[in-house]
């Protein structure tokens, strides 16, 4: 019952506390091959037909967080579209089948959504695969730790945008003409954006760009009844975490500095995201959600 999100346990240890051994994988990272591989709820996450029928756009969807969202959508009775970058196959893979197991329509677009064209062409053809769309998860992001300014490139910080940020325009500015009254749009910003890390300058200025971005996009939409809100995670194992996004001296006691003392985990996140998809938050747009293990916003 380590991981069960259904019984009441003490949350300081119902996730992984150890230490994260130091790992390096090349960008994009395959999470089947960290250690310890994340906990995206493959076998603790239970739906209840909160999302029957529904159709969702998920970025990032192979690992991490993106992972954890797909999957509790397709339990919750959603048709899925899945976009990661190619070298991500395996793990994509691996969601694709357990979002047919739970008897959903899963959809694989891989791509690279810092390209215009393709990120405008990546919601044509998930409108086209299922029939529609309802839901936007835009969790996908580049994170790339570097100590110094002077050290960072006019290609990383161009690049790291460009994932973050200029996709997430892209993507929401096409998507709406298909969604309708009822639909979620659902952003995934940062602690970073609050409480900035040195070594991460581009990565937590997107984040903030994110923030600001749904907001102003809420009040813009409220109208049509189509909602936007946000998530702002904490520390969380992603494989982000294993291909640059943390200098290796630092993984062995990630997260520990939380209140909780320790990292968070993929599946962590995934309630809050159907949450947001869901006819239960229907009174709820603009605002920002932390899922940081106390590591308060503000």
């Amino acid at each position: 019952m380590a991981n069960d999100q259904t019984h009441v346990q003490d949350p300081t240890t119902q996730y992984y506390t150890g230490e994260y051994p130091k790992q390096r994988q090349p960008v994009p990272g395959i999470q089947a091959k960290m250690d310890p591989v994340p906990d995206c709820g493959e076998k603790s996450y239970v739906g209840s037909g909160r999302l029957k029928d529904r159709k969702a756009l998920v970025t990032g969807g192979d690992s991490g967080i993106g992972r954890a969202a797909a999957i509790a959508y397709a339990r919750e009775g959603a048709d899925v579209v899945l976009n990661y970058l190619p070298d991500e196959q395996e793990d994509a893979e691996a969601v694709k089948k357990l979002i047919e197991e739970a008897g959903r329509k899963a959809v694989l677009i891989p791509g690279d959504l810092s390209d215009e064209t393709f990120a405008r062409s990546l919601v044509d053809q998930a409108v086209k695969a299922l029939g529609g769309l309802d839901i936007l998860a835009l969790v996908a992001g580049k994170q790339v730790a570097v100590q110094d300014i002077a050290e960072i490139t006019s290609e990383q910080f161009t690049k790291t945008y460009a994932v973050n940020v200029f996709a997430l325009f892209w993507i929401t500015q096409q998507a709406l003409p298909h969604l309708k009254p009822g639909a979620s749009i659902i952003t995934t910003s940062s602690i970073q954006a609050y409480q900035p890390s040195p070594h991460l300058l581009d990565y937590a200025s997107t984040k903030a760009a994110i923030l600001n971005f749904t907001r102003g996009l809420a009040k813009q939409i409220a109208e049509k009844g189509i909602r936007v809100n946000c998530v702002a995670p904490g520390p969380i194992w992603t494989a982000l975490q294993i291909c640059g996004g943390q200098p290796q001296e630092k993984l062995p006691e990630f997260g520990k500095q939380t209140p909780m003392k320790r990292a968070g985990q993929p599946a962590e996140l995934a309630p809050i995201y159907v949450y947001l998809a869901s006819q239960e938050s229907s009174y709820v747009t603009a605002e920002v959600h932390g899922v940081t293990g106390g590591e308060h916003l503000g």
